[in-house]
């Protein structure tokens, strides 16, 4: 007779519960998007009074009124774009020979290892170490091709965790098939696997790159300039970046300058959304090719 009620106290106690946690993950979620939305409001109200199309196309100033993010627009895509050149084929290459060639060795588990130890490296190591390797080791000199592979080292083990992960969402059903009419792991990798993994791996390839646009600190240290007044002409060129004369804009105490920063985030932001959403586009695309195949 006393076991009913004990029973009713427990499933009050767990309902309270659930209702808690509940409550807890709803504020967990509610609060950091209400204060990135917060920033983000602060930042397009003070941006607002500067977006235009001469800031777009116009030159550094000293005065604030006057000054464009020209170069540094154009130098983060000189940067950006080597370091995708650069970064996406070894990075997809690496994958490959990783899931498909070398999957159970020892030394295959070794360079696992230290891909996912690289992950988590801070971004101004890489810094140091393009300062140290391409600047000074290889004589690259504070350019774009310096820049450009220091970032590459920096996203590379994001590529290649995205493309591993890609490849093994392959059913192993495929390789099977195309091994029993008798095709080559080259042959099978080609046109079977990769085409296949390919959804994946544009969408982790185009993140990782948008990551490598917003990125500040490993362009400090290889030597970005952070006043610039031309267009960077080829790969051995001096280069600033977006980021860059954001960071010089925000260190000045004028409040006109503070806007210029607050329009150039704007910007950099549409920049990284934008990538975020060809990569969604491209993946539900290659999707919809892959079911009609």
């Amino acid at each position: 007779m006393k076991r009913a009620p004990d029973l009713r106290s427990e499933r009050k106690l767990s309902r309270l519960g659930e209702r808690l946690f509940a409550a807890v993950a709803l504020a967990a979620i509610v609060l950091p998007l209400g204060l990135l939305g917060s920033l983000l409001w602060d930042v397009a109200h003070d941006a607002l009074g500067r977006l235009s199309w001469d800031f777009l196309t116009g030159y550094p100033s000293r005065r604030a009124s006057r000054a464009g993010i020209y170069p540094a627009l154009m130098g983060s895509l000189w940067v950006v774009g080597t370091c995708a050149v650069l970064a996406l084929p070894v990075g997809v290459a690496a994958a490959v020979w990783l899931e498909e060639y070398d999957r159970d060795s020892r030394f295959g588990r070794l360079v696992e290892l230290n891909i996912a130890n690289l992950a988590g490296v801070p971004s101004v190591i890489y810094g140091l170490l393009g300062l140290a390797v391409f600047v000074r080791v290889l004589g690259l000199g504070r350019s774009v091709i310096a820049g450009a592979a220091t970032l590459a080292l920096l996203v590379l083990p994001i590529v290649i965790t995205a493309a591993r992960e890609a490849l093994r969402a392959v059913p192993r059903e495929l390789r099977e098939a195309a091994f029993a009419l008798g095709a080559t792991r080259w042959q099978v990798v080609r046109r079977v696997v990769l085409p296949s993994a390919m959804p994946g791996i544009l969408t982790g390839a185009i993140l990782s790159i948008s990551r490598a646009m917003g990125e500040t600190a490993p362009l400090v240290v290889v030597g970005a300039l952070t006043y610039m007044t031309f267009v960077p002409d080829g790969l051995d060129a001096p280069f600033t970046a977006l980021p860059i004369q954001i960071f010089n804009w925000v260190s000045r105490p004028q409040e006109a300058f503070l806007r210029n920063a607050a329009a150039g985030i704007v910007v950099l932001l549409a920049g990284m959304l934008a990538l975020s959403s060809v990569a969604i586009v491209w993946r539900a695309r290659l999707q919809r090719r892959g079911r009609h195949r």
